[in-house]
């Protein structure tokens, strides 16, 4: 199987980038990271890239807080393009995307949350789901459209939301699955074993394992 040529776009730390690289650099999914693009300049993110081997860019978002210019989502899609780049994977990513970016790559751009979606979409969600009285939350990979956290899901993975818990300690324990399942749902679009109809993802049978 041909690897599947991932761009990763990130705006911190990269914890979750660090997982995909990990699992490609270890040849535990057919993934490689082609580049990594970033729209804070001295995201530590870019660094765990390059530390790894990989071309890490920073591409400025134009004035806006929330979104990127229109130019600078043009460089985004021509710099991701010059890579080779097939599936885009949002790796705390504080950006929303436009029609532009998600027809150049349509149903290849993922993202991954920090909740059961559709349960608390947007920030603060560990806050939101304690003050909420949720007995589960969790991790959420999905594919990007143009709402907030509002794409089809493709994996999520539970976790228990303890009576003492803080923001913190749920974010901590999320993480560890958001770390397992993102590389996962990756290994399932190299494998081309997804299937959007409608709102649902569909998991095709792994021939290759069952022959």
């Amino acid at each position: 199987m041909s690897r599947l040529k991932v761009g990763v776009l990130v705006s911190g730390r990269g914890s979750n980038l660090g997982a995909i690289l990990d699992r490609s650099l270890a040849g535990d999914i057919d993934v490689e990271v082609a580049v990594v693009l970033s729209d804070v300049e001295d995201a530590a993110a870019l660094d765990r890239a390059r530390s790894a081997g990989v071309p890490a860019l920073h591409i400025p978002p134009g004035r806006f807080r929330t979104k990127l210019e229109p130019d600078a989502e043009r460089r985004y899609v021509e710099t991701l393009r010059e890579h080779g780049v097939e599936v885009v994977a949002l790796a705390g990513f504080m950006r929303i995307l436009h029609d532009e970016f998600l027809e150049a790559f349509p149903r290849a751009v993922v993202n991954i949350h920090p909740s059961l979606l559709p349960s608390f979409p947007g920030l603060d969600v560990q806050r939101k789901a304690i003050a909420h009285g949720v007995k589960w939350s969790g991790a959420t990979v999905h594919f990007v459209d143009t709402g907030v956290d509002s794409g089809p899901i493709i994996l999520q993975a539970a976790v228990p939301v303890l009576d003492e818990d803080t923001p913190e300690t749920l974010a901590a324990r999320i993480l560890i699955e958001e770390h397992r399942i993102y590389p996962e749902a990756l290994q399932l679009l190299a494998a081309r074993r997804l299937r959007v109809d409608g709102r649902r993802v569909l998991v095709d049978a792994d021939t290759e394992s069952d022959s």
